[in-house]
Parts: structure tokens; sequence; C-alpha cells
């Protein structure tokens, strides 16, 4: 049939539409209330510039064209994120703290689950120069009134630190291949493979990274990763920076130490946050500190972005 739209790509009907816009109208005006300035990138960049800072997390998500104009590979955005920060950083060039905030469609090359859709309509609130734990709280907390606003149920963030891995693969000085395997045990929390990874290691770097995958649960794992893991400087200041995200947060939260998503790209705490009517995350965000610095002025910067198609049928769902 000549009609068939690709698989997981899909029209918006009319009643859905409106949903979807309302909403997003109604989460703008949340972020214009809190300061955030509107910006939009382009759906198009070339790929050199788009991936920019993002290590590999994004290249295979990213649809490649050949822009017919300069012969060059050109890319359709996967994530709106990088871009605002090479905005930020490019751009406008501002001293001192700046807010920003976007919507737009990002194109992936696959689902991220079963039931998802290639084409998400993608939200979201990006804070540049604060680097302490004050900026990621205050995007946390966007975040969770940007819930309220769909009526949200249960919701819940759970969190963790890039740094904790990394400091501990740092100090085994492990190389590049044996790092991406140990990175790939600890995504699949595949203990067995964690074991032969990490044969060569010392008893307190090898126990450390097998520890990882149990370390999952209310604030008390914070306190367990403290007692049980090594007096690393950045592993300690990454560990700290948790214990005060659970002793600030309004919203019930847990913790995975294990959490490496986004670990090229992210610089220290990440989150996800799950609602009841929505399997899988239906937000996420964290620390991405470095990606400013891959365009020339480096610049702490930390926020979220949200699925405002699942967001908006937690908001259906509310009104049946």
């Amino acid at each position: 049939m000549k009609w068939l739209l690709p698989e997981f790509i899909e029209d918006i009907l009319p009643a859905e539409a409106m949903r979807i816009e309302r909403l997003r109208r109604d989460v703008l005006d949340l972020f214009f209330d809190n300061k955030y300035e509107l910006v939009m990138p382009p759906l198009l960049e070339y790929m050199d510039s788009l991936l920019t800072g993002t290590g590999h997390d994004l290249e295979l998500r990213t649809f490649k064209v050949v822009d017919q104009l300069s012969g060059r590979m050109m890319g359709v955005r996967a994530d709106i994120t990088p871009q605002v920060a090479r905005i930020d950083a490019h751009l406008l060039n501002r001293k001192g703290v700046t807010r920003l905030c976007y919507c737009g469609a990002v194109l992936h090359t696959r689902p991220a689950g079963p039931a998802a859709t290639r084409e998400p309509i993608q939200i979201g609130a990006e804070m540049f120069g604060e680097p302490g734990i004050q900026g990621d709280l205050e995007v946390q907390r966007l975040l969770c009134e940007a819930l309220a606003l769909a009526g949200a149920k249960n919701v819940r963030l759970d969190i963790g630190h890039v740094a904790v891995f990394r400091s501990i693969v740092q100090a085994a000085k492990v190389n590049g291949e044996q790092e991406a395997g140990l990175f790939e045990a600890l995504q699949k929390k595949d203990v067995p493979a964690l074991r032969d990874l990490t044969k060569g290691l010392s008893s307190s770097l090898r126990n450390s990274l097998l520890l990882l995958p149990e370390l999952y649960g209310g604030k008390e794992v914070i306190a367990r990763a403290e007692k049980a893991l090594p007096a690393i400087p950045a592993l300690k200041k990454a560990l700290a920076t948790l214990r005060a995200l659970a002793k600030a947060g309004s919203v019930p939260a847990s913790f995975d130490l294990a959490e490496l998503r986004g670990y090229h790209y992210h610089s220290g705490v990440v989150f996800d946050a799950y609602c009841d009517g929505v399997s899988g995350p239906v937000a996420r965000g964290g620390r991405y500190d470095e990606v400013g610095k891959a365009f020339g002025r480096a610049r702490p910067a930390t926020g979220f972005s949200i699925d405002l198609r699942s967001l908006t049928n937690v908001k259906s769902k509310k009104r049946k």
C-alpha cells in the first residue's frame, strides 16, 4: 500500500494533536514563568556539529543524509539538548547563568522501546553557567512541576552519577576496550561478565565494580557506597552530591550507582523520571558540563527533556 508510513512513524490525529498542543503551551508557559528563554534549533545540521561533545551516544540513533548543496554529511537531530548547548556556547556567549528552553520533533533510527515512536516530540529546559547543586535541584524541581501540569501520578526520580563508575575505571587505568566492556556489562547488570572483565584489577577496585549493580535503592544506598567504595576524591565528591540531592529533593527518589545512560555525554548527575501510566521513563536529564567545551567554551550545564507525547497520554488518561 503506497500510503503506509514507515514502522514506528505515525500521523497525529485532531484529538491527540490538540492535547499535545495544549500541554506544549502549558509547559512552555511554566518555563517562561521561571525565566527560561525559548530557542528553536534547526532540524538538520552537519554531522560534525550535531554530534560534537556527545561521544558515541547519539551517533547510532541519528539519521544521516547527504547535503545536495555542499556534498557534506548531515544528520536529522535525535536530541535537541546538544543543539541548545551549541547555541549557548557559540551564539549567545553570555556571562553568568543562562536558562533556555525548547520544543520540537526529533527522529530516531530505532524506537527506544517496543511501543515507542521514532518521532518523539521533545520539550525541555537547560541551565548553563551554574556549577553547583542548586542547578541540579532547580531543573529537577522544574521537571516535577511540568509533570504535575499533566496530572502525572506517583512521580519518582531514578538518580545516578556517571563519576562513580568513571572514577573507579580511571583509578584502575584500564584501556578503552576494557572500559567499554565494563560499561556494557554494567548497563546489562551482567555480574558474570563483570567478574571476567575485572580479573586483572586490584581486589579493592574489582570489588567496587562488582558491587555497583547492587547499589540501587533509597538513600541508604549512598551510605553503603560511602563505606564500601574506595576513597577516590572524584568518587567521594559524586557521593556527596547524591547525598545532598537526597536530603533536599522534594519528590521520591531512588539511586542507581550503576546507571550510566549517556556516559560519553553526561559529566555528573543523571536522572530519569517515571510516573503511573507510562512504561519507561517519561523524562530524562542530567549534567553535561563538557559539551560546551567542545564548542570552544567550557560551561557548566544541566537540564532535562520530556517526551511530550507520552506526557500527553498521561493527561488524556486522567480526563477519562
